[in-house]
């Protein structure tokens, strides 16, 4: 088992004002040629957006991008002709595959919104764009890992174009759990968004992040009050 531990204090950090921002890799002006990626996981923004404020229009190709809203909701507009809300307890894909414009904005007027956004490099290149969104209420499973993203549309949970596997874990008790990875030669990349874990023998606390391969399992013990997203992912593409 190889691991590389990713303290929350170390990630790139931007504030414009109206976008607080945490990179996990480089991003923007934020340039670490020590975090570029971890296998086909490009990015991992930890953005908080101000009220009424966000991204305006923009291109994306050949890209596989997820978001999750951890607080407040997310107004998207793309080139498809899609106008939806991104509300918090869903998640969103968006395939930029040959080309596709996009705007982002927080839809509060009241309230800033927090977000995880992720972007996945696609095994396929220029494919159709596409976008879908679902709630992740009906996946939920207390003090397990639930699946939010794969591979496969007939998994009936958000799917890319990459051999990737997403699960959220939420817990309110002490509770020790095994996560068997899905595919050979993937590694996965473990990112704490509330609470505290170990994870093989490492102290993992708020925001802080774990990346793991060589190995086909990996041990966790969950403390109360917590929740963790993994990202499987190939590290090799």
């Amino acid at each position: 088992m190889n691991k590389l531990f990713f303290s929350a204090d170390t990630r790139g950090h931007a504030d414009h004002g109206w976008l607080n921002a945490n990179y996990s890799f480089s991003f923007g002006n934020y340039f670490n040629r020590d975090r570029m990626n971890f296998g086909a996981l490009r990015v991992l923004n930890d953005d908080t957006i101000s009220p009424g404020k966000g991204f305006g229009y923009h291109p994306h190709e050949n890209m596989e991008i997820i978001t999750i809203p951890l607080k407040g909701d997310l107004e998207h507009k793309d080139s498809m002709g899609n106008l939806g809300i991104i509300n918090e307890g869903e998640i969103q894909v968006m395939s930029a595959g040959s080309g596709i414009f996009h705007s982002e904005f927080n839809k509060n007027s009241d309230k800033s919104i927090n977000l995880l956004q992720l972007w996945v490099l696609p095994k396929r290149e220029n494919v159709e764009p596409r976008y879908d969104q679902c709630s992740i209420q009906g996946l939920r499973k207390l003090n397990s890992f639930y699946m939010v993203l794969s591979p496969h549309p007939e998994d009936n949970v958000m799917w890319i174009h990459q051999d990737a596997w997403f699960h959220l874990g939420d817990f309110d008790k002490v509770t020790s759990i095994d996560y068997e990875l899905k595919k050979e030669g993937n590694g996965v990349y473990i990112f704490v968004i509330e609470g505290s874990f170990s994870v093989s023998n490492e102290k993992l606390n708020k925001r802080d992040a774990l990346g793991v391969w060589n190995t086909d399992i990996i041990s966790f013990k969950a403390q109360p009050n917590s929740r963790v997203l993994l990202i499987e992912v190939p590290m090799k593409f």
